[in-house]
């Protein structure tokens, strides 16, 4: 063990039921600064214990105890790190953590079974998890929150096992084993009375599948304020449905000024567009660095944090636009220093379809047990267009685009030029040579893509390996079973051998 990436074996860290045997030694240097963002973690989760509303949250609510595993949860998406890597990785998923409990803090100062604060209350639009708070530039003196990313899709992050009590619940009801797990936990949530209820008024997407849309409507119900439901057109790359969707977007606005009082600042909406465009200017900027031989804002750092600056900052909080800069620098100084994540790059992967919410951990294990470098996700390229900022028919028009490409529409839900020649278009231009193809097995959108992947993979002598799971249910496919579907291709296709031989074959599935 020591200061080299790789040279310590992972695997010995793992030891039944514990998170860890002990702390990964990474070099003096390395480990006094993973070792200091560690115990600032701690930090957060006790300053957030200060309060006596979160603490009355903490008591109300069942799912608030999947955050004490957060210190663990950076543990897991740090492993093996050096560098500007390791760096990066503290740096951008730390500001996730403060983010999300601020969100924690603003939900049970609203909530009135904790804080009660009415005027506060009052401000607050809830959005449910798969839409995008952009809009919301437009209403600076409104509050967007969404109240099923903490309790639901976080949870089931921090501890695998995070959401199995409110799947469980939905089943007792009558709900069959093999919906989604996601609106199943969504329902779940609400049957057991732990939602919050909170909001002025509620926001909802028209989502990829009919769970999704059982669950919105199952907690229209539970929420008891209105609730409008944003239909974009599925069919997204039609230029036909471009207006409608635009009109949809305005229809939302009208809604949300009608149950609010506050009327759309187009100026303050622009200023946030400008941080949007500026966050995504500086995503292709990564991605740029990403098609060289030596990769640095990558794997599950990038996918992570990029989710929280598209999808929950949306432009509206400049703390992300200054993270984005920093790790900007970071990845300069690493790709000039020509820093590796590995201590060999076998393979240039990319993740495709929808990943598995309690193994997020998987892109790290891949470059430390088998050299495969995850260079970029499905989700990651969710938003990669700029939003026009002085005309207004144009801005909403470019608004209603990112709408339509939401997290979980914009390659389950658009055709075969979204589904497929998407992913085969990134190969190109990032030089991938292999295909992780998550298979959510109680999801269908992609199931009619089968054949073609494989056929489009072999035309283009690309490597494609099938990882099935069930998102947020481990009982289902833990993620022991996920590693041993790639040890299989590694070793009887490919015929090699692994970099780190302990992390081949462990048992994690008492841990978090």
């Amino acid at each position: 063990m020591g200061k080299a990436v790789g040279s310590e074996p992972l695997g010995r860290l793992y030891t039944g039921k514990k998170p860890r045997r002990r702390r990964e030694w990474r070099g003096l240097k390395d480990t006094m600064y993973d070792y200091f963002r560690w115990l600032g973690y701690w930090k957060t989760l006790i300053g957030f214990t200060l309060s006596i509303n979160n603490i009355k949250g903490f008591l109300r609510y069942r799912w608030m105890l999947n955050y004490l595993a957060m210190p663990d949860y950076m543990d897991r998406h740090t492993e093996g790190m050096r560098g500007v890597q390791l760096r990066m990785a503290h740096q951008g998923l730390g500001l996730i953590v403060t983010d999300i409990c601020e969100m924690l803090k603003k939900i049970f100062r609203a909530d009135p079974e904790v804080g009660n604060d009415k005027a506060f209350n009052s401000k607050i639009v809830l959005f449910d998890e798969n839409m995008m708070s952009t809009l919301m530039g437009g209403f600076p003196n409104l509050i967007w929150l969404s109240v099923e990313v903490p309790a639901v899709y976080t949870c089931s992050m921090l501890n695998q096992t995070g959401v199995t009590y409110y799947v469980e619940k939905t089943q007792e009801y009558g709900v069959p084993s093999d919906v989604c797990p996601m609106p199943a936990a969504e329902l779940g949530v609400t049957l057991a009375d732990d939602f919050p209820l909170i909001g002025k008024c509620a926001v909802q997407c028209n989502t990829t599948c009919d769970g999704s849309l059982m669950g919105n409507g199952m907690e229209a119900r539970s929420f008891k304020i209105p609730t409008f439901q944003l239909a974009v057109p599925i069919r997204h790359r039609q230029e036909s449905v471009q207006e409608y969707a635009a009109k949809e977007v305005l229809n939302a606005i009208h809604f949300i000024e009608e149950q609010t009082g506050e009327t759309f600042d187009w100026n303050a909406f622009f200023d946030s567009m400008k941080r949007f465009n500026a966050e995504t200017r500086e995503f292709l900027e990564w991605m740029d660095l990403s098609k060289t031989d030596y990769p640095q804002m990558m794997g599950v750092t990038l996918a992570l944090y990029r989710y929280g600056v598209y999808q929950a900052a949306g432009g509206r909080n400049q703390a992300f636009l200054d993270m984005d800069r920093k790790l900007t620098k970071l990845a300069m100084k690493g790709w000039q220093e020509k820093q590796m994540a590995a201590k060999e790059y076998r393979h240039r992967c990319m993740t495709w379809g929808v990943q598995a919410a309690y193994y997020t951990a998987l892109p790290i294990w891949l470059m430390n047990c088998w050299g495969i470098v995850p260079i970029a996700d499905m989700l990651t390229t969710v938003s990669t267009e700029m939003v026009n900022t002085e005309d207004k028919d144009q801005a909403l028009l470019d608004l209603a685009y990112l709408y339509e490409n939401m997290i979980m529409r914009n390659r389950s839900n658009g055709g075969y030029e979204t589904g497929v020649e998407a992913l085969f278009s990134y190969c190109e231009q990032l030089r991938i040579d292999m295909v992780i193809m998550y298979v959510h097995m109680g999801c269908k959108a992609m199931a009619g893509y089968h054949g073609l992947f494989e056929e489009e993979a072999r035309k283009r002598g690309i490597h494609w390996i099938w990882v099935t799971h069930n998102l947020m249910c481990p009982q289902d496919g833990s993620r022991r079973d996920m590693r041993m579907e790639i040890n299989r291709y590694m070793r009887t296709v490919l015929r090699e051998e692994p970099l780190d031989p302990s992390l081949e074959d462990f048992d994690d599935s008492e841990n978090w």
